[in-house]
């Protein structure tokens, strides 16, 4: 388990609404919503060995530099010191890595981040089997907290109401919540967003409730 992981992201209370809301959105849309929630969705080996290198690599050449200046002073204690120095930053930034999220963030390219976040929520809306519902109206909102991205995925009976430029608008909506991390915020606003996208008769009338409306909550990879 990383430092950072928790039992759930959403307190109960919070998730009871959530799940209220989704109930009365599928009632009055027809539609069947499924939002989730993934600590991270890969676990990313390349970020505390790109912390390692770019600590190593700075302190390094610091320490080449202050070298060059002190020539004249340089012991093998010196060279010691100024080898440990320069191992022990690299293995510090791989340590905050660990522990701040944040930072770990900035060694995440953004395109790799979006492919698997996608890949994810690609995969839960298989394993779920929401492409199953009777009119093909299954909608898969999922949150990815580390990454702080969010992903809509929508069955062919809803495509019509949510286009791919209509997905772009409610992903923007949430992110600046993400980024505040106001997930309950962000998961309110893809409920506000649906409820106002569907209230179109192409969406289906209310039927039987085909998926669940519990929040899945996920620790991920």
């Amino acid at each position: 388990m990383k430092p950072w992981a928790m039992k759930s992201s959403l307190p109960g209370n919070v998730s009871d609404h959530l799940q209220h809301r989704i109930s009365k959105i599928e009632t009055m849309t027809g539609s069947e919503i499924i939002l989730s929630t993934v600590r991270r969705s890969d676990s990313y080996p390349e970020i505390p060995w790109k912390a390692f290198a770019i600590g190593v690599s700075v302190t390094g050449f610091a320490v080449f530099i202050a070298d060059i200046l002190l020539m004249k002073w340089i012991t093998q204690g010196i060279i010691l010191l100024s080898f440990v120095t320069t191992l022990a930053s690299g293995l510090l930034l791989v340590l905050l890595t660990m522990l701040l999220p944040g930072f770990a963030r900035l060694f995440l390219m953004k395109g790799r981040a979006e492919c698997e976040v996608r890949q994810y929520a690609e995969s839960l809306f298989l394993s779920k089997e929401m492409f199953l519902t009777r009119e093909r109206k299954g909608i898969l909102v999922l949150v990815s907290i580390f990454e702080q991205k969010v992903v809509l995925l929508v069955d062919v009976g809803i495509r019509p109401l949510l286009a791919a430029p209509v997905m772009k608008e409610i992903i923007a909506r949430m992110t600046p919540l993400l980024a505040r991390k106001d997930l309950p915020g962000a998961l309110e606003i893809a409920l506000d967003e649906l409820s106002l996208r569907l209230k179109s008769p192409t969406a289906g009338k209310a039927g039987l409730n085909e998926l669940p409306d519990e929040i899945i909550e996920n620790q991920g990879i």
